[in-house]
């Protein structure tokens, strides 16, 4: 072999390694042996071995989320592939740049029904930003660049590269660097200077405007630009669920979050605002409720890198197509511009207000009629204790919108959670890649009992690879969010909820469970212990750490939007719920 001949699969690696890539999440199979074998010699790959492909997908988003870098999972085909397919279509909706390679069976037997065989560049078409069958050994090192190029450039998101087993062991010549071709992708990234101008206009004639801000501005790295923008106007913030800690919570500017379980002050401002400056957001269902009632009265700015998200859900007054950091970088020379000329926004009112809605209804909580442990309580010290530097990832239910409500986000990346997609088993997975990522941050996941029970095998991989994440299972004994459903739209009529089913026991204990794993378990079932149980899990660092919390059962997460309902509908607590048809999809009483 001549020093410019290689294996597809070395091929593969070394193109890993020249786009710098330092970490794979993945499990070997059949198809994609062998590539396992030169990855074996890598001085600077590192593979981390799951225990499931979906540990996998969800390690690589976890990963991209907290560095903003591509984040690597690799998988066999078939079964191996198909594992893959929730954690990139979880990706694809919170537009998180992953490469995931999957082997597939030889070119010759692709369309047989062989033995593991699965068409799954068929199957993620709908879900992916763009995938690759390879055939052609000599294709991978450009194949390879043209994916990392696609999920990180534009609105970032997942691509997928299959390769044929047969590519991975025949022989090609290996060059690098390699010309891409892409003649149809073009991104956008500096928007037309005439629809700036207009919207810097716009936002100073306003009288009730609102920065509403998505995780676009985070996947742009705009945090700081938006700080200036906003002290700038002097508007009202509002970061979605995708956007938390975009903006510091604790800036007089911001009202909170929006949405089904946002803030009164957040949803409020939307819908009586004049003017909408919308960032890097997609305008999503759980945001603005029974969409025909949605801020009637705004005018709209609507700035996003894709520009099929542009009026696909709110027509747009001034559509701005370019990446949320030019944008508002360009936003500020034009309002700054504006400004010179003398003219100057008002918004003494709107803020009167904004603010009587933040003092009225503050987020908060109750305690739990019969003594439990409050789920609130937990995560709020949680979030004091650990600090607005350490980095919180959460699954999906109560506890997700618990963590979103009562933990203060004061910097960019520091929350990671599924949200267009609602996956739940991604929190450990997820905190898994994070701290691999950002090995010296400090690594919390927020899960739910129902959640935990979904991925919590990678905890093993964690105690094997020595990553020592620490996890709260916030536990109260079932399915959480779709128990709060039941007790306010479907009579208190608890089918399939209970995770414990009457045992007068743990069923798994989760304590055991975690030892078994090669982790520190802890448990805490009062008040007074939630700040030392938290403490002595903090103090442990050479390992991964499992605190169960065990919670009431009636917690339920305020304030709501049932959904479907008009935002104007935002109930505050369980005695203003309205009667809602969910056959019908529609209030049927007030």
């Amino acid at each position: 072999m001549t020093a410019d001949q290689l294996t597809g699969a070395q091929s593969l690696v070394r193109s890993l390694e020249q786009l710098g890539v330092d970490v794979v999440f993945g499990i070997p199979g059949g198809a994609i042996l062998p590539a396992y074998d030169p990855l074996f010699d890598s001085q600077r790959l590192r593979h981390i071995l799951v225990r499931h492909e979906q540990g996998a997908g969800h390690a690589a988003t976890g990963y991209a989320q907290a560095t903003g870098r591509v984040g690597v999972c690799m998988a066999t085909s078939g079964p191996g592939a198909t594992n893959l397919v929730t954690p990139i279509a979880d990706a694809y909706m919170d537009s998180v740049p992953i490469v995931a390679i999957t082997g597939q069976v030889p070119s010759a037997a692709i369309g047989t029904d062989a033995f593991q065989e699965a068409d799954i560049c068929g199957i993620t078409m709908p879900i992916t930003k763009h995938n690759f069958l390879v055939q052609d050994p000599a294709e991978i090192p450009r194949v390879l660049t043209e994916a990392f190029h696609i999920a990180a450039t534009g609105r970032p998101g997942p691509v997928l590269v299959d390769i044929a087993k047969d590519a991975l062991q025949a022989m090609a010549p290996f060059t690098w660097p390699v010309e891409m071709q892409l003649p149809g992708y073009r991104p956008a990234a500096r928007a037309h200077a005439k629809q700036v101008k207009e919207a810097a206009r716009l936002i100073l004639d306003a009288k009730r405007p609102v920065l509403y801000v998505g995780g676009g501005v985070l996947k742009a790295r705009a945090a700081a630009e938006l700080r200036v923008l906003a002290e700038l106007v002097g508007a009202p913030v509002i970061t979605t669920l995708m956007a938390r800690g975009a903006f510091p919570d604790s800036h007089q500017l911001h009202l909170g979050m929006p949405g089904m379980h946002g803030s009164v002050a957040a949803v409020t401002a939307l819908q009586k605002c004049d003017l909408m400056v919308a960032l890097g957001t997609r305008f999503d269902d759980r945001v603005t409720g029974k969409l025909s009632t949605f801020a009637p009265e705004a005018a709209v700015i609507h700035a996003d890198i894709d520009p099929a998200e542009i009026s696909k859900n709110r027509v747009a007054d001034i559509p701005v197509v370019g990446d949320a950091r030019e944008v508002i970088a360009d936003l500020i020379v034009a309002v700054q511009a504006e400004m010179a000329t003398g003219r100057q926004a008002d918004y003494a009112s709107w803020w009167r207000q904004c603010d009587g809605w933040r003092r009225t209804y503050p987020l908060g909580y109750e305690p739990e009629s019969d003594g439990s442990l409050a789920p609130q309580l937990v995560i709020e010290r949680l979030g004091r204790i650990a600090g607005p530097d350490a980095i919180f990832v959460a699954g999906v239910g109560q506890h997700q919108m618990w963590a979103s409500q009562f933990i203060s986000y004061e910097n960019p990346y520091t929350w990671i959670n599924s949200g267009g997609l609602g996956t739940m088993g991604f929190a450990v997975p997820a905190a898994m890649g994070a701290k691999v990522g950002r090995p010296d941050a400090l690594g919390w996941a927020i899960d739910g009992d129902g959640c935990f029970q979904m991925t919590n095998q990678e905890l093993t991989t964690c105690a094997i690879e020595g990553i020592p994440i620490k996890v709260a299972v916030i536990n109260n004994q079932s399915l959480g969010m779709v128990r709060q459903w039941q007790t306010l739209f479907y009579g208190s009529r608890y089918s399939n909820t209970d995770l414990k089913a009457g045992r007068a026991t743990y069923l798994p204990d989760f304590v055991k469970l975690a030892e078994a794993m090669g982790c520190v378990g802890l448990r805490c079932e009062t008040a007074g212990d939630v700040d030392a149980t938290i403490e002595k899990a903090m103090a442990v660092t050479d390992a991964p750490v499992v605190v169960d919390f065990v919670v009431g059962k009636d917690a339920m997460v305020w304030p709501m939007v049932a959904a479907g309902t008009s935002n104007d509908d935002i109930m505050v607590a369980r005695d203003t719920a309205p009667d809602f048809d969910y056959e019908m999809g529609e209030v049927v009483s007030e």
